[in-house]
């Protein structure tokens, strides 16, 4: 009997394999969870792009939004493992969801999906009014001590990153702000400009013209290293800040149980692309910055901020952090 079932599984292996080796041979199909025409969409169809040329058959982006990412990404966590269905999606969605999600989660991070590999990071930077007299994190930071609960913050909302990414960095500080969500960031940064808050963390893309006219000034970068983009903003760590290090992250990942030899051929050609200059400069036209890694990066990723972010969760009075 041992041998039988040696047998048949060295069977199937090899059956894997052949298919594979011929994989795809009929379109596939990329869910975002976000709405359509966003940043996460326009990133993953730069990868629909490139796999459909490479891979000869067509990888079309779907785009299913709703339920703070859930709804699409629990479509893949339910879908056929055949390597026909993926997803892409943001850090956030693996690393946040299970520390501020309200019950729970349909669907478990890392039981679930086989991660394929990283795609690309877009760096947040610490932004503040230019008519404000703050020239560093730490002008602002001891401003906000000498008055405590007097300076606010913006985000683009309640558990987004550039919530939990500030209460990173004031947990670090350890200093208290008072949080004032909006429903995304071109009201919060219309208040920012006129000095109703003190400061926001967010990406490039909607502050872009506004830090070219010098309305509003980055005081540093959430990212690990200095952003290709602005490499003259400090890094939080440098500016004195360390373990406040954030940035929102894109991934690929396939359904679990996905034929390992699938997810390989996927990963091989999405690492090869992402570090390519091609997508270096394609990326770069939407604020990000290419990021080739593999599937098991991506899944030390997860592990590691799932731990990382539940002082900033429980200190912005979120749910489930333990």
């Amino acid at each position: 009997m041992k041998l039988l079932r040696i047998a048949l599984a060295t069977l199937f292996a090899a059956a894997w394999a052949v298919q594979a080796q011929d994989y795809p041979q009929r379109p596939v199909r990329i869910i975002v969870p976000y709405a359509a025409g966003g940043g996460v969409d326009a990133a993953a169809r730069v990868v629909a792009q490139h796999l459909s040329t490479a891979l000869g058959q067509s990888f079309i982006v779907d785009a299913k939004p709703g339920g703070g990412t859930i709804i699409g990404t629990e479509m893949v966590a339910r879908a056929t493992p055949d390597g026909y269905t993926l997803l892409i999606t943001g850090g956030s969605t693996m690393s946040l969801l299970p520390l501020t999600h309200v019950g729970k989660l349909p669907f478990d991070p890392l039981a679930d999906f086989a991660p394929v590999g990283m795609v690309s990071r877009i760096p947040y930077f610490l932004v503040t009014s230019s008519s404000l007299p703050y020239k560093s994190v730490k002008d602002l930071i001891e401003a906000a001590k000498a008055k405590p609960g007097t300076f606010a913050y913006a985000s683009n909302g309640v558990g987004a990153m550039g919530h939990v990414g500030t209460e990173l960095l004031l947990h670090s500080a350890d200093v208290k702000m008072v949080h004032v969500p909006y429903n995304g960031f071109t009201p919060a940064l219309a208040d920012l400009v006129t000095g109703r808050v003190s400061m926001v963390m967010v990406d490039l893309a909607p502050v872009s013209g506004q830090l070219q006219a010098r309305t509003l000034s980055a005081l540093a970068v959430a990212s690990k290293q200095r952003s290709r983009f602005m490499p003259e903003v400090t890094t939080l760590a440098e500016a004195g800040y360390p373990s406040s290090e954030f940035e929102v992250w894109l991934a690929m990942y396939a359904p679990a149980k996905t034929p390992r030899e699938i997810v390989a051929r996927i990963s091989d050609e999405l690492s090869r692309f992402v570090a390519s200059p091609a997508a270096r400069e394609a990326f770069a036209k939407l604020g990000h910055e290419a990021d080739a890694g593999s599937g098991e990066a991506v899944r030390q990723r997860i592990v590691y901020e799932q731990k990382a972010f539940v002082p900033a969760v429980r200190a912005a009075g979120l749910s489930n952090a333990k």
